[in-house]
């Protein structure tokens, strides 16, 4: 099974959104400058979205996108379903002609494990990604402000040794 840009590209900018979005609608041009993904890729993506009833977008000034539901109420497997990301570890696409128009003998194998995958996908919300990458951010924080105090002393010490 293989998850493209497409996936992993939306997945991304749903987090970002959602991490920002209590600011107000969330910008596109933003996301595009802090994810490194192209603004044209992103509008493609989020009218995948839109349609999807995933995210609502706001016009004129101060505009941009907000989400359409919570945090709580999106899975992962949601924003790869919207933008037609298949989830599919077959070579057949579902349509069982992977063996010289037969299915294979192990047709049954990816078919289980397309729906453990999707399954897993779905159990993952915007919101648990949302509490990870806050949890991390403060973890950086804690590790910058540790890493200050440390300088700061080895600064002293330094100091107190030259007098």
């Amino acid at each position: 099974m293989r998850l493209t840009t497409k996936g992993r590209f939306a997945v991304t900018a749903m987090l970002d959104l959602a991490l920002r979005e209590s600011g107000g609608p969330v910008t596109l041009a933003g996301i595009s400058e802090r994810q490194g993904i192209s603004l044209s890729y992103l509008e493609q993506l989020f009218g995948k979205l839109r349609r999807a009833q995933l995210v609502e977008s706001v016009r004129g000034p101060g505009g941009g996108y907000t989400l359409a539901r919570t945090v709580a109420d999106i899975s992962v497997a949601d924003i790869i379903v919207a933008v037609d990301e298949p989830v599919d570890a077959t070579q057949c696409g579902g349509r069982e002609n992977c063996h010289d128009n037969h299915r294979c003998m192990t047709h049954d194998l990816w078919t289980s494990l397309n729906a453990t995958i999707f399954d897993y996908l779905s159990k993952i919300t915007l919101a648990s990604l949302v509490d990870n990458q806050k949890a991390k951010d403060t973890s950086v924080v804690q590790d910058q402000r540790t890493l200050r105090r440390t300088a700061a002393c080895s600064d002293a010490i330094a100091g107190s040794n030259a007098a």
